[in-house]
């Protein structure tokens, strides 16, 4: 961190910021608050970006998350709700997607995508759950059981009568009615 923090603030005029997945917030708080005036901490964090984003009295990270494609109408409620200065709004909105991503980007942190293209399918942004080289069987039929359950417990289903329709398909191609 300190040789990061050395290479930044000795070109702090030519750096907007930095996008950092500590998976640590306290780590990621330490470095924001080290670093130059003006530069910006760009956060990764999956796990803990509730927090980070809200920040405190001394300061936020930007969200440059993967799992924004996945909850994008929590994620930009949220954001227009802390936007408004309403951090309780904020958090009713996002906190409840954080288990969400916390699943979707569980170990190995490498299959993510499989739940990133499940949530997509069972939101009817694409008619089929297939993708290239068969990575939808990178995660189990129980993963995929639970990422169900938590994008229904986060409010990121779109329409969930569809959601059902399409997660009783795949339940039914695993042979279980």
């Amino acid at each position: 961190m300190d040789v990061c923090l050395d290479v930044i603030a000795a070109n702090a005029e030519k750096v907007d910021g930095i996008k950092i997945s500590l998976l640590s917030k306290d780590k990621e708080i330490a470095m924001r608050r080290r670093l130059p005036a003006g530069v910006r901490m760009y956060t990764g964090d999956d796990f803990n970006y509730a927090e980070l984003i809200a920040g405190d009295s001394e300061g936020h990270s930007d969200a440059l998350l993967g799992i924004f494609d996945a909850i994008a109408p929590a994620a930009s409620a949220a954001l227009a709700a802390l936007g408004r200065g309403s951090q309780n709004e904020f958090f009713e909105l996002l906190e409840p997607t954080v288990p969400l991503s916390r699943h979707i980007f569980a170990a190995p942190t490498r299959f993510y995508k499989t739940g990133v293209v499940f949530l997509a399918y069972l939101n009817g942004l694409q008619d089929h759950f297939a993708m290239v080289g068969g990575q939808q069987s990178a995660r189990s039929l129980q993963h995929l059981s639970q990422l169900f359950r938590l994008a229904d417990q986060a409010r990121v289903l779109i329409d969930p009568s569809l959601a059902v329709d399409r997660m009783k398909r795949v339940l039914a191609v695993h042979g279980v009615a």
